[in-house]
């Protein structure tokens, strides 16, 4: 199966696809949106309580959120939604529908680490 890598360049992220890059939109968006280039591991309580043989030795431990996006890669069907999604940010909104999936993403990453 075919995985797609995230790239930064001229401070615009792009994930690659079949016909090549396609943009995602500008990386202090995306910063601004996750909260900054930082990111602290965490563990609530509550999921402590829950999964009391999950590795917690990494709390505490801050990543840089750019780092992070470069190990993150693809399949095929998630480039194909995410080029399906408007690239424009709406008036209304922060971040555009394509940026919007794509910061759900490296939010579920940063929070559950990458498979």
């Amino acid at each position: 199966m075919t995985r797609y890598e995230t790239v930064v360049e001229d401070d615009t992220v792009y994930v690659g696809a079949p016909d090549g890059r396609l943009e995602v939109g500008d990386l202090e968006v995306v910063l601004s949106a996750v909260g900054g280039p930082s990111w602290t591991i965490t563990y609530s309580d509550e999921a402590v309580e829950q999964y009391p043989e999950m590795d917690t030795s990494d709390q505490g431990l801050t990543v840089d959120v750019v780092d992070m996006m470069h190990t993150m890669t693809f399949g095929e069907r998630f480039v194909e939604t995410m080029a399906a999604h408007p690239a424009e940010t709406p008036p209304e909104d922060d971040l555009s529908p394509r940026m919007g999936l794509f910061v759900g993403k490296l939010l579920e990453n940063l929070e559950n680490g990458v498979d």
